[in-house]
């Protein structure tokens, strides 16, 4: 069974920076997008960024970004060790959210846009206040 765990969640002021990172088992396919999304009290839920690959480990096709976080996330993955992170610099309060990462094929596409995925982690909460 295939399954993905968020960690690097926390509280910070606005203008800092968090690492969230994305541990998987049981993934073995070598084609695949990865993501990232988010959810607020109240609102639904939102793609951040996007990974894709065709190369297995060592090897990226691509990344997206949501517009509202371009220049601010960096999303990678480490193949080595089956890692997907997210770094997060200048964070605003409205960042605030359950940051959830997903895993699926390439069939439909790999984008922030993308709303289904086949595994998804449980999340992990990030909060900007003062």
């Amino acid at each position: 069974q295939v399954q993905l765990m968020e960690s690097g969640g926390g509280s910070v002021q606005p203008g800092g920076s968090l690492t969230l990172s994305c541990a998987t088992s049981n993934y073995t396919a070598d084609r695949f997008c990865m993501g990232w999304f988010r959810q607020a009290p109240g609102k639904e839920r939102e793609g951040v960024a996007t990974l894709s690959t065709f190369g297995g480990t060592s090897a990226a096709f691509g990344t997206s970004y949501a517009d509202s976080v371009v220049g601010r996330f960096t999303i990678a993955r480490d193949g080595a060790k089956n890692i997907l992170s997210l770094q997060l610099h200048n964070l605003r309060p409205d960042d605030t959210a359950m940051y959830y990462c997903a895993a699926g094929g390439l069939r439909g596409g790999c984008s922030p846009r993308r709303r289904s995925f086949a595994y998804w982690g449980l999340g992990t909460q990030v909060t900007v206040s003062s």
